[in-house]
């Protein structure tokens, strides 16, 4: 060992308490910072040097536990926690704000017509299926044909949704069709992630006693992980959905945008882009990233297994993925 940082720190969790919603959230806020796009692949590759070096018990002489939990963070922002893997630029939780808040922007801009709504949404169940592919949970590689079907069908219901949608709205108030992006982005998330993820539905996702110690695959919790992260994702769309479309229904009955049309998409994408700046890591921190579900709760056979194995385990934990 080199330095004097110890080397007792316990980097595989996060920084702050995971148990309570305002840990996470502190978690999640790092997770999700924006800046971490523009960092280099020098600066990656150099955090995830720290990192690994740090949990093989060698420290960079100098290093700061401040310096170490950055670097963690760093490398938690562009590595998967399963695979190890570099994550999609796109598909990481930190594009989340700058690429939701342009494509929802338009969205929420660009509704009136069926073409756009048709590229729009498109263009948004795209951007999602790299995000829940990039997020999945497990170690479990998911093949071309199986991802070309999934994201077609993810995809074709998205729009479907969305247009089925627009032609109920048409005899109702203005107010009404400006929801309709909400709705069927809300109703999307409940097609696409599952469909993104249908493996881990068929063969399950690996579970862990508390020690992170492998105990097998298991299908129920993948159910009970995507869910939960359908409901986060919904939660993440209500206020960049729901806020932005009142405030610009009245912005636009004043004479000064009705003077600069032109300023409609850009102050829509910036309303946008300052609910999801909160929206997004504190709907990432409503269930715990390590999730957990009791062994009686998994399948008979892995239950089975589990008491021969490790007889006195009765709870496992899982990555639900983002």
């Amino acid at each position: 060992m080199s330095g004097d940082l110890p080397l007792n720190i316990n980097i595989q969790e996060p920084r702050w308490d995971q148990s309570t919603f305002m840990g996470r959230a502190q978690h999640f806020f790092t997770v999700t910072d924006p800046r971490n796009v523009l960092l280099s692949s020098k600066v990656l590759e150099d955090a995830k040097v720290i990192v690994e070096s740090y949990r093989q018990g060698v420290v960079k002489p100098g290093l700061t536990e401040d310096q170490l939990w950055r670097a963690k963070y760093i490398y938690d922002s562009a590595f998967h926690p399963d695979t190890g893997e570099k994550m999609l630029l796109v598909g990481r939780m930190s594009a989340q704000v700058p690429m939701n808040m342009t494509i929802t922007g338009c969205m929420l801009t660009f509704y009136r017509t069926t073409p756009a709504v048709v590229f729009w949404q498109w263009v948004n169940q795209s951007f999602n299926a790299i995000v829940n592919y990039t997020n999945r949970s497990g170690d479990a590689p998911i093949t071309v044909n199986q991802l070309g079907a999934a994201y077609v069908s993810a995809t074709t219901g998205a729009v479907v949704t969305a247009l089925g949608l627009k032609s109920l709205t048409k005899h109702l108030p203005a107010i009404i069709g400006r929801f309709v992006p909400f709705a069927a982005v809300a109703a999307a998330n409940c097609i696409n992630i599952p469909f993104m993820r249908q493996r881990e539905l068929k063969y399950g996702i690996p579970v862990t006693d508390e020690e992170g110690n492998r105990l097998g695959e298991s299908p129920n919790a993948a159910q009970q992980a995507i869910a939960q992260v359908v409901v986060s994702r919904i939660g993440m769309a209500v206020p960049a959905m729901a806020i932005p479309p009142v405030i610009m229904n009245s912005l636009e009955k004043k004479a000064f945008m009705k003077r600069f049309p032109v300023l409609n998409a850009p102050v829509q994408v910036g309303l946008v882009g300052l609910c999801l700046v909160f929206a997004t890591p504190l709907c990432c921190a409503l269930f715990p990233q390590k999730s957990s579900m009791k062994v009686s709760s998994l399948e008979p056979e892995l239950q089975e297994s589990i008491r021969q194995s490790s007889p006195h385990t009765t709870t496992v934990y899982f990555n639900k993925g983002l």
